[in-house]
């Protein structure tokens, strides 16, 4: 017994680390890790980024915006204003789960029952899950000093290098 139970905690764990890690790429799907855009109009698009289980909001902000910078600079565009933004989180306790436990008991006619037990679980998911999804507009020329309204060049330059 206490065998299986080591070898079903090994296999867990080993579950746990194939979580994927979150990169800077294109989505392979509709909720894959990475980027994934859509265009509503010219030097408009809706932007969104899903990390990876415990992928921080920072890194997964980031990413929207250095997908939004280089969409910019391939249509020749100087700039983008992030309209609209929304940040969504898959809940802590996504994710397979691997529970131990043992109890015991007695019980019947005319008999005393006692009963014990004791469990724990632990999260094979990785942590929660973050997406961002940003809707930017994008123009040429000087760059507007309103808040939200990003250097594309300067945003590659500064957030490319952490990829």
């Amino acid at each position: 017994m206490k065998r299986a139970l080591v070898l079903l905690a090994a296999c867990a764990a080993l579950g746990g680390c194939a979580t994927a890690p979150t990169v800077y790429a294109p989505a392979s799907g509709p909720n894959a890790i990475g980027f994934s855009e859509y265009r509503i109009e010219p030097g408009r698009y809706r932007i969104t980024f899903r990390g990876g289980p415990g992928a921080p909001i920072a890194q997964v902000s980031d990413y929207a915006l250095l997908r939004a910078a280089d969409l910019a600079i391939a249509e020749g565009y100087d700039w983008f204003r992030v309209a609209d933004r929304v940040t969504m989180q898959a809940g802590p306790d996504s994710g397979p789960r691997v529970s131990f436990g043992a109890g015991g008991g007695s019980g019947g006619y005319r008999r005393s029952g006692v009963g014990i037990g004791l469990g724990t679980s632990f999260n094979l998911g990785g942590g929660a899950s973050v997406a961002q999804t940003i809707e930017v507009l994008m123009g040429k020329g000087p760059r507007p000093s309103d808040r939200d309204v990003y250097d594309a060049r300067e945003i590659r330059r500064n957030l490319g290098a952490r990829t």
